[in-house]
């Protein structure tokens, strides 16, 4: 009869589980939240230099939320549950585990548990939700850079619209009249020009703001002569649009389009050279997730695989670590061939899926016999 009844061992595994779980939850959102504010420091200057709320700042960063975690979520499972099986061993509980009967495979079913979920998420965050916050982050940013920014323009500060458009207004009254303008419109390097007016006021075009200046001039030099050509004029419209050309349409790269456009591109609007790029982040997207359950299994096999120590021993760990910083790197440096060269995308998904099965073989059919050349003879056999 065994020490414990059935319904014990599943005690044992919601006990384990929970503890998972919350720790799971707690360092991916504390490192996701580390991450978006290291991250979200560059967009400080929306906020500081050209009058940004906070709340467009907040919604802004917050869209890039999803991809973060998307990304740690892998690697805080390895670490949730290295850490919480070396403190179980630390605290002798696995040893009684040990000692009830469990073997390998019930002991890491708590942790195996845990892995399918972050795979479940991964899969969750990786076809739908991320591809769609990228897609609304871009949009947005875009809508900041295009159109809000033009009225943003601040009294006596040359704001920068784009690279290569800078506007300065000396004043600017309530009723939204500029006075002192000078804009440096770089736009178009063969004829760059500088644009003085006396007043002017921010208008709704076609395509995004425009400013009606009054009372001005337009100045060019001729690149062929070196000399200096002044138009003047009562009245002038200048586009503020940041790219220049008056459209309001965007390019879209692979972060942003779903799983199917992604696997069928249109050749309409996708060039044949983009296509191995765009393949190569579907399988990404696809692969990715199940690494969270090979490093679970990595974790687990650096753990239940040696024998107790009462002084514990941190050579396992640090090779475990060691290990999932290599499959990283690995993954990297695939990804980055598989797009110049398509035949070894399938590397993708055999980075991600082998170590996890390789693992799996090792922890839990440990009794495998082996020939006999392969086995160590005991003490005192011949």
């Amino acid at each position: 009869m065994p020490l414990f009844r059935r319904p014990v061992f599943f005690q044992l595994d919601r006990y384990v589980f929970r503890q998972l779980l919350a720790a799971l939850i707690i360092s991916t959102g504390g490192l996701a939240a580390l991450i978006w504010l290291t991250q979200s420091l560059r967009f400080l200057e929306l906020v500081i230099d050209r009058g940004l709320s906070l709340r467009v700042f907040l919604e802004l960063t917050g869209l890039l939320i999803p991809g973060f975690i998307a990304v740690i979520l892998p690697i805080t499972t390895f670490l949730v549950v290295l850490f919480l099986y070396l403190r179980l061993s630390a605290d002798r509980e696995l040893t009684v585990m040990r000692a009830a009967g469990l073997s390998h495979f019930a002991l890491a079913r708590p942790a195996l548990g845990l892995a399918f979920v972050s795979l479940l998420a991964c899969f969750w965050l990786n076809l739908s939700i991320v591809p769609a916050s990228v897609a609304a982050f871009r949009q947005y940013q875009f809508e900041i850079r295009n159109r809000i920014a033009a009225f943003l323009l601040q009294e006596g500060v040359f704001t920068p619209v784009s690279d290569n458009l800078t506007v300065y207004v000396r004043k600017r009254d309530v009723n939204g009249t500029l006075h002192g303008i000078l804009v440096d419109d770089a736009r178009d390097p063969n004829d760059q020009a500088t644009i003085l007016a006396e007043t002017g006021r921010i208008i709704d075009g076609p395509d995004g703001p425009e400013v009606l200046l009054f009372h001005g001039s337009r100045q060019v030099i001729d690149r062929r002569t070196g000399r200096l050509n002044v138009l003047t004029f009562a009245e002038n419209t200048i586009d503020l649009a940041a790219n220049g050309s008056g459209t309001t349409q965007r390019f879209r790269d692979a972060s942003e389009l779903p799983l199917a456009q992604l696997l069928h591109p249109d050749p309409e609007s996708v060039a044949p050279r983009d296509v191995p790029k765009f393949r190569a982040e579907a399988f990404r997207r696809l692969a990715t997730p199940f690494t969270a359950v090979s490093f679970a299994l990595l974790a687990l096999y650096s753990v239940l695989a040696g024998g107790f120590r009462r002084h514990g021993g941190l050579w396992r760990p640090a090779a475990a670590v060691g290990g999932v910083v290599s499959l990283l790197a690995a993954q990297l440096a695939i990804a980055d061939v598989a797009q110049r060269v398509p035949s070894l995308m399938p590397l993708i998904f055999a980075e991600a899926i082998l170590p996890g099965i390789a693992f799996a073989w090792l922890l839990f059919l440990p009794r495998v016999r082996l020939p006999s050349f392969f086995r160590r003879p005991r003490l005192g056999t011949p």
